[in-house]
């Protein structure tokens, strides 16, 4: 499944966050990351969130889609981190 996951939490826990999902998804722009993901994965991503986050203060929300041909993205300004399927 393809998925954006966007944060919003204390600037205490912004680095670890970011540096978490670095490993699973792709950076886009500041607290927004998307990418082909497994259901096993994003079932461990969200479990090891729920640990870096202090969930009565931070904020995590997932929009999930079967595919990435379902969603039409539209940038307008600069592109932060531009996709890619090199490695």
């Amino acid at each position: 499944m393809y998925i954006i996951l966007v944060y919003d939490v204390d600037s205490d826990r912004v680095s670890k966050v970011c540096k978490y999902l670095r490993q699973h998804l792709t950076w886009v722009q500041n607290s927004v990351f998307e990418g082909e993901i497994s259901t096993g994965r994003l079932a461990r991503v969200k479990s090891d969130l729920r640990k870096l986050t202090q969930s009565d203060y931070d904020s995590v929300l997932i929009y999930q889609l079967e595919s990435p041909k379902w969603l039409n993205k539209e940038t307008i300004g600069i592109e932060k981190n531009e996709m890619s399927n090199l490695l």
